[in-house]
């Protein structure tokens, strides 16, 4: 983000919030700006490579202005905090009123299905990336990426009933976590042992990767600088991971 200090900061809030002075405005908008990126990233990590980044970040700086025509500076409220919700949210609700699954990757996502679904009754197990992309004469990464991108679909088309936040009165309400009935506790519970079991038996790469990018938050190009890969293999690692865990808790659930 671009250097201000804290004193010049809340200046340029004040000279926002009181008057809405352009250039103010135009001073908060560049020093969040790399907020919009860093969504960008992250988001676009799980969709095709034929949705636009430049599309995703005209949304994400829809939200930033969003953010800054909402937001109160003297609410108990950091903006970074507030505005990664109102730009995640902008590109979520974007990516939901646009059909950007391509209509090739569904009906390959079609085939994957029933292959695998094939497969499963003749060996009676579950199947792996590579058995199903030699039934259908794809690549492992192939079929791994269209798992992938459609999971993010169904993952969008649930976001909707699962917000950890909400609008009243124009004002941003965080949904109280705790408030959870007890047979969802339990569910939650057998579900992240699921989880856990199932990632300790990912690849160590595998591990790395899912760690870095979800526990540290770090974007895939800043991945593949720390473990010497592109950003398009650690792109590949995620993609492969994802698809074990996926396939693997299903079968669980």
């Amino acid at each position: 983000m671009s250097q201000l200090t804290s004193g010049e900061e809340q200046l340029q809030w004040r000279r926002w919030s009181e008057s809405r002075d352009p250039e103010a405005g135009d001073t908060l908008v560049k020093k969040y700006m790399p907020l919009v990126s860093y969504h960008v990233q992250r988001i676009s990590a799980t969709l095709p490579k034929s949705v636009s980044r430049d599309d995703l970040r005209s949304l994400g700086m829809v939200g930033l202005f969003d953010a800054l025509e909402r937001f109160d500076p003297n609410r108990d409220l950091k903006f970074d905090t507030y505005a990664s919700f109102r730009i995640r949210g902008a590109i979520i609700d974007g990516l939901r009123k646009e059909d950007w699954l391509p209509r090739s990757t569904r009906e390959r996502t079609k085939k994957i299905e029933a292959a695998v679904e094939k497969l499963e009754q003749k060996y009676m197990r579950a199947v792996s990336a590579g058995e199903i992309a030699r039934e259908l004469n794809l690549t492992e990464d192939e079929v791994s990426a269209a798992i992938n991108e459609n999971f993010f679909s169904n993952v969008l088309s649930m976001d909707e009933t699962h917000k950890e936040h909400e609008e009243k009165d124009g004002k941003l309400v965080f949904k109280d976590e705790k408030a959870v009935l007890p047979e969802e506790q339990i569910v939650k519970q057998e579900l992240y042992g699921d989880l856990a079991k199932e990632i300790s038996e990912l690849s160590e790469k595998e591990q790395l990767v899912l760690q870095l990018f979800y526990k540290e938050e770090m974007t895939l190009t800043e991945i593949g600088q720390i473990m010497e890969l592109s950003t398009s293999r650690i792109s590949q690692i995620h993609s492969k991971a994802i698809f074990k865990l996926r396939t693997s808790l299903s079968k669980a659930m």
